[in-house]
């Protein structure tokens, strides 16, 4: 399916809704029921079903986005259900009273919610294990990981369930997942779309986006999401910048091999590749780390003893990890990422967007991450964590050709480029996909 932004500012794209819902359901249950269980926290067949005639006996399938199904990760808001995060500390609260601001504005795009999907508990790793609702495997390898925490969504689109996946993304939660499973997706800039009515992890880092089969979709849902339209491409080369340094560390065989092929078919494309050091990156993974646990705390400091009982110890030894902080680490670390900030918009000023593999390696085994935890959710987590530590966008697009295991290419660049990048991203897509 073609949906590129430049179409959804000139027209709209419609389909029968109820077409489309009934073959989301069939596929649906074509599932292992178990299998299921482990990307859906609630998939109601028969609430899609009349959301789609309701859709089609109004008429309101004019809309940008009409007929699309779209799985909503469990920390968004819906109107009447009960918002879990990822956590069964939550799931005996209220139902909310409304949509959060993201899911409203796709609901009136005519975008029908397809199921709310799985993920890391409180979107708080970068791995997609959550010890209350299984894993869902990768697409590719069910023994693999699907990575997280939009775990759920990434493998609700893979399995051809939903259209698109409406994700948050903290540390690469949109980006791991979509890379790892042969998807796209992109992070915006923290502040281009409302956190109105989703669950927060950190306030500073918190943002929304898609995971879909193409930028072109995602380009599409980001238009409705942030309220915002394409601006015109610009004409010249695109120049790409590479940093040099720890984004391209500890590459495995397979992702270095994609990442020196992917950057060789665009030289040939017409994009200029340039080399680049930028020793603002030093220690943001650290940086990242007090500032997301410092916040983290603060929102669940009154069920802490809660979740010492039903939580992940995983998550909450990461929660905790603030109380071992100094008093000055946290305003610390915000001077430092404010400076990186500043350098980095002056570096970016001279690239249309850089380029490095979203994630270092392809998709680790569930059971090495079971025993590995720490060092494999770092890894999952290092490259596209530190475009958040930066304020910057990114999109993701598969860069492995036909070889069975997925790998990601990330483009980014700084803060209120969304469109740029975009534009970059589907630009480049057809020639990695080629």
């Amino acid at each position: 399916m073609d949906i590129s932004p430049l179409r959804l500012a000139s027209g709209r794209i419609s389909f029968r809704a109820q077409d489309r819902a009934r073959k989301a359901i069939d596929r649906a249950l074509e599932i292992d029921p178990a299998i299921l269980g482990t990307v859906f926290t609630n998939f109601d067949a028969a609430r899609i079903e009349k959301d789609a005639r309701s859709l089609d006996e109004t008429g309101e399938k004019a809309g940008p986005l009409a007929g699309l199904l779209i799985s909503i990760k469990d920390l968004f808001d819906e109107a009447d259900i009960v918002t879990t995060a990822g956590s069964v500390i939550l799931a005996e609260g209220t139902p909310a009273r409304q949509d959060a601001e993201a899911v409203k504005r796709l609901k009136a795009a005519g975008a029908i919610a397809c199921g709310r999907t799985t993920m890391s508990e409180f979107a708080y790793s970068g791995v997609g294990l959550n010890p209350h609702f299984g894993n869902p495997g990768n697409s590719c390898d069910r023994s693999r990981i699907s990575g997280g925490s939009t775990s759920g969504g990434a493998l609700s689109v893979a399995l051809g369930i939903a259209d698109i996946a409406l994700g948050t993304d903290t540390g690469g939660s949109v980006r791991i997942p979509a890379a790892l499973n042969g998807l796209t997706g992109f992070k915006p800039t923290q502040h281009a779309v409302p956190l109105d009515g989703a669950f927060p992890l950190s306030q500073t880092y918190d943002s929304i986006g898609p995971l879909a089969h193409s930028i072109s979709i995602c380009a599409a849902v980001h238009a409705v999401v942030s309220a915002s339209a394409p601006q015109a491409a610009p004409g010249r080369t695109p120049r790409i910048g590479v940093l040099r340094g720890p984004l391209l560390e500890g590459l495995d065989d397979q992702v270095g091999r994609d990442f020196e092929k992917a950057l060789s078919r665009l030289s040939e494309h017409g994009f200029e590749i340039a080399e680049v050091d930028f020793p603002g990156l030093e220690g943001f993974g650290e940086v990242n780390r007090i500032i997301v646990a410092s916040e983290a705390h603060v929102i669940h400091e009154s069920r802490l003893d809660g979740l010492e009982q039903v939580g992940d110890p995983r998550v909450l030894r990461r929660i905790r990890a603030a109380e071992s902080f100094a008093t000055d680490e946290e305003a610390n670390a915000r001077a430092r990422r404010a400076r990186a900030i500043s350098e980095f918009a002056a570096l970016a000023a001279e690239f249309g967007a850089f380029a490095a593999p979203t994630v270092p390696t392809v998709a680790p085994l569930i059971a090495d991450v079971e025993t590995d935890f720490d060092r494999l959710n770092g890894l999952m987590l290092r490259n596209p964590s530190a475009i958040n530590f930066l304020d910057g966008c990114a999109a993701t697009i598969p860069m492995q050709g036909d070889q069975q295991l997925a790998s990601g290419l990330m483009l980014f660049a700084g803060a209120g480029t969304d469109w740029q990048v975009l534009q970059l991203a589907e630009r480049a897509e057809p020639i990695l996909r080629s």
